[in-house]
């Protein structure tokens, strides 16, 4: 279109962005990663934006974008070159209120915000028979925002009730909801974007997934990888020892930072990539330690060799590391129900709206995001009473001080469950218990 207006033969492009890819016939076809464009030139002061006719739903996401679609590159000249009405244009869209899809105004919203890979959507806690204490440690994960390791026997239900934990997190806010979108538009699954991603994603890559399909990167254009797939919702990794260490460990950066930075020749990309990570473990390589019987065959030494594939690194950013024992008989048969994901899903609204209130001056919105500075000597500083044991423990060098941070930011989301306005000893207590996998921690 410049040359075009170069020799004059179209006008009125100025702080106009086109974006399409064009076919040797002349049409304009979907190009992956319209979303995150669309959002670059809005972000830039450039709001009206030229697009392929199949990508306008998916460009009009954006909010204050000022839509345009046409078929193929002659209609676009036309429209630009004095034509005093442009030819009519048919949407995307089912025909409806809504027929022409020129000069469309970008809302950011869809009617169907539940789009997105979303294991909850069909996923219901009350699938899961026992298991009370795992589940309240998915529920203490949900409310806050903590990473979770879930280490038990094959079988125990430590699959299940990953799956189960984006069905009782809250919906993304408008924000995220895009940041989550664009990154699933770069990536090209699906290839058509419709509607923002309002439920939290859940990403489940395979243990033999490599470092590029784990965080991105890739030859050529670096593509997102698992880890900004899963941003806003839940990263999964079943059988995480058997992940190669220096994939696992690439994972410290987005755990402390939210984003993934990917260099190459050409320059730097940073990709989006706030998740909870949910670790699934053996607690041996045969699978059998801890449990009932003597069904484990492995040294001592091949378990210590075995867990100490996740380094002391990467655990130590994990708040919540709790033992899913094997479930027996009187739980499947005759155990008390546990109760469904909505009504969990409830209380953890309930707990998310009261951190919010809490952080929003702040600047935070969840539990897990407090620096540790405003949990030692700030406003979420716990009453010295209340946190005695955990002093206790860093004392008897159980505890490192990051890890003695997690248990206060775990401690602020078991009170927000009950109510509280402050965490109590018995809080303290709580969060400690479900710290309890980690014994002499080693420090990053």
């Amino acid at each position: 279109m410049a040359s075009y207006a170069a020799d004059g033969q179209v006008r009125h492009v100025d702080g106009a962005v086109f974006l399409a890819e064009l076919g040797l016939d002349g049409r304009l076809r979907h190009a992956p990663g319209i979303l995150p464009s669309v959002m670059a030139a809005v972000d830039a002061g450039y709001p009206e934006v030229v697009v392929a006719e199949e990508s306008v739903e998916e460009a009009a996401l954006v909010p204050g974008a000022r839509v345009r679609g046409f078929k193929a590159l002659h209609d676009v000249i036309r429209a630009f070159g004095g034509v005093p009405e442009a030819p009519p244009l048919t949407t995307v869209r089912p025909p409806g209120p809504a027929t022409s899809v020129e000069d469309r105004p970008g809302t950011g919203t869809d009617a169907d915000d539940g789009a997105g890979s979303w294991a909850g959507a069909s996923a219901d806690l009350a699938d899961v028979s026992g298991q009370f204490e795992a589940r309240f440690a998915l529920e203490v994960a949900a409310a806050g925002g903590h990473h979770l390791l879930l280490e038990g026997s094959p079988g125990a239900g430590k699959t299940m009730l990953a799956e189960r934990l984006p069905g009782i997190l809250p919906p993304l806010d408008d924000r995220t909801a895009l940041e989550a979108t664009a990154v699933r538009s770069l990536s090209g699954r699906p290839r058509d974007v419709t509607a923002l991603v309002r439920n939290a994603p859940f990403q489940s890559p395979h243990h033999s997934a490599s470092m590029a399909s784990l965080v991105g990167g890739g030859s050529g254009v670096a593509r997102p990888g698992a880890a900004s797939l899963a941003h806003g919702g839940v990263l999964f990794l079943d059988e995480a020892p058997e992940f190669d260490r220096r994939v696992l460990d690439a994972l410290r950066q987005p755990l402390e930072s939210g984003t993934v930075t990917l260099h190459r020749s050409g320059g730097t990309v940073r990709y989006p990539a706030r998740f909870q990570l949910v670790l699934a473990a053996n607690p041996c390589p045969c699978g059998w330690g801890g449990g009932r019987g003597s069904r484990c065959r492995c040294t001592s030494i091949q378990r210590r060799r075995y867990s100490g594939r996740l380094s002391g690194p990467l655990l130590d950013r994990v708040d919540i590391q709790v033992t899913v024992p094997a479930v027996d008989a009187s739980a499947l048969t005759s155990g008390p129900a546990g109760e469904d994901s909505a009504a969990v899903r409830g209380r953890v609204l309930a707990a998310v709206r009261r951190q919010r209130e809490r952080l929003a001056p702040l600047g935070l919105a969840r539990n897990a995001h407090a620096p540790a500075t405003l949990l030692r000597d700030g406003p979420l500083a716990v009453d010295p009473r209340a946190r005695a044991a955990a002093d206790a423990a860093v004392d008897r060098a159980e505890l490192t001080a990051r890890g003695h941070a997690r248990v206060m930011r775990l401690a602020w989301t078991v009170a927000d469950l009950r109510g509280a306005e402050r965490p109590g000893a018995g809080d303290v207590d709580t969060a400690l218990y479900l710290r309890r996998r980690t014994e002499g921690e080693e420090a990053a």
